[in-house]
């Protein structure tokens, strides 16, 4: 896999996901799948219709519950191997504050770590994203 960052605002690419990598206090919230077990930041398509942000805000409440958050654009990225041609997505960063009961949609778990954890659904992808929300959390002063 190929993951290559671009800027925020790109509105001649047709963006068709959103990730949202979400903290709550000094911990990273991630979910598990119901048919998987390995670890996924919430994310998923974009609906017809709605925007990026829209996409965002149901799919963090979707696959986490939350209820009470600051929602960030981080970057536009993209994912491409041999394989797949190029796709585009947009990264978000969520500030939770509170959770409510997870949802029963297609997620079974949800979990705080200090770190990224090892068994992340995709590890060709996910490291280069938490890294860039990092990066974009010292600007923020977050």
């Amino acid at each position: 896999m190929i993951v290559t960052l671009h800027e925020a605002k790109r509105p001649e690419i047709n963006l068709k996901y959103v990730v949202i990598v979400i903290r709550q206090g000094e911990d990273w919230v991630l979910v598990r799948h119901r048919e998987r077990s390995t670890w996924e930041f919430a994310g998923g398509h974009i609906e017809a219709g709605e925007t990026p942000g829209e996409a965002a805000v149901r799919e963090l409440y979707e696959e986490t519950g939350a209820e009470e958050y600051r929602l960030h654009p981080v970057c536009i990225y993209s994912v491409s191997s041999e394989a797949t041609p190029e796709s585009f997505g947009m990264l978000y960063f969520a500030a939770v504050e509170k959770f409510g009961p997870l949802p029963q949609y297609e997620m079974e778990e949800r979990r705080s770590f200090r770190e990224l954890p090892e068994a992340v659904t995709y590890p060709g992808i996910y490291p280069t994203l938490f890294a860039e929300v990092n990066e974009a959390l010292v600007s923020m002063s977050m």
